[in-house]
């Protein structure tokens, strides 16, 4: 067991993206180890906290681990009898709820934390990715980030692309048109990104075109740079109402090439008969 507390665990792992299960006694009758509303995180290969440990606990966090190699968000309510199933001298009974959390692979790399930027991290915050925001000015770190994102200063931002895992979605928002190109240039010198995005005026996506053609790149590698980023039907030009439109137009793309993830939880029928069944122990 790690000696890191359950909700410092589940910060770590969103931090992370990492896939966990949040074990919640929900339940006691009789002599048990841990009374109800006792929490620990599981994941594929540490645990985190208590429920009372013994075959009981490595029981649960068993059980946890099989619904994370099912790889899918679930939530599930599970009866644990201590003398009939954990061997354990005590013999109450426990009911746990199993929350399973799934990994998050969707990785988002946003170039400039200026107002759009942080505009734009706001909603991120509240979807399912892991953001990395980079900017070479320190001043614009703000003073806490979201569980699911991190800060990245770089004097260079352009080198930031090297860190970067592949299939990454990358929207550049910086303050400097020249940042922004030599950004553009190093994407398509390399693209292994799932999406690239570029803020700007449709003049700026011209001169861009022009710009990126005269240093040899073809019109189909140009074309991979969505310039201007954004949903067109979603107008305005202040921070967050640009920040929506580019969040917007995210999420439509994401969920057309990705299944929407659907969890699976308890029936009210399995957990009447799981309750039924602590009555009759």
């Amino acid at each position: 067991m790690n000696v890191m507390s359950w909700h410092q665990a589940i910060t770590q792992c969103m931090h992370a993206g990492h896939a966990y299960v949040i074990a919640t006694v929900v339940n006691t009758q009789g002599s048990t180890p841990r009374d109800g509303g006792s929490k620990m995180v599981i994941t594929a290969d540490q645990t985190y906290d208590t429920i009372g440990g013994g075959r009981f606990e490595l029981l649960v966090t068993q059980r946890a681990r099989e619904l994370l190699a099912a790889g899918q968000g679930c939530q599930r309510l599970e009866p644990f009898p201590l003398g009939a199933q954990a061997a354990q001298c005590c013999g109450g009974n426990l009911t746990v709820m199993l929350e399973c959390i799934p990994c998050r692979d969707w990785q988002v790399a946003v170039f400039g934390a200026g107002h759009v930027g942080q505009a734009l991290l706001g909603i991120l915050a509240g979807l399912p990715c892991q953001v990395t925001v980079v900017d070479s000015r320190p001043e614009l770190a703000p003073e806490s980030m979201p569980p699911n994102a991190r800060m990245a200063i770089d004097d260079n931002p352009v080198s930031a692309l090297d860190t970067l895992p592949d299939n990454t979605w990358v929207i550049v928002l910086t303050h400097d048109h020249g940042l922004d190109f030599s950004l553009c240039c190093r994407l398509l010198t390399d693209y292994r990104w799932s999406f690239t995005g570029l803020i700007g005026s449709r003049t700026k996506a011209e001169r861009f075109r022009a710009r990126l053609s005269r240093e040899g790149f073809s019109g189909e590698a140009i074309r991979r740079i969505q310039c201007p980023i954004g949903l067109e039907g979603v107008e305005g030009k202040y921070p967050m109402e640009v920040a929506v439109s580019i969040a917007a137009q995210l999420q439509s793309l994401y969920y057309q090439r990705h299944e929407r993830p659907t969890g699976v939880s308890t029936t009210w029928r399995e957990i009447k008969s799981v309750l039924n069944g602590e009555q009759m122990e």
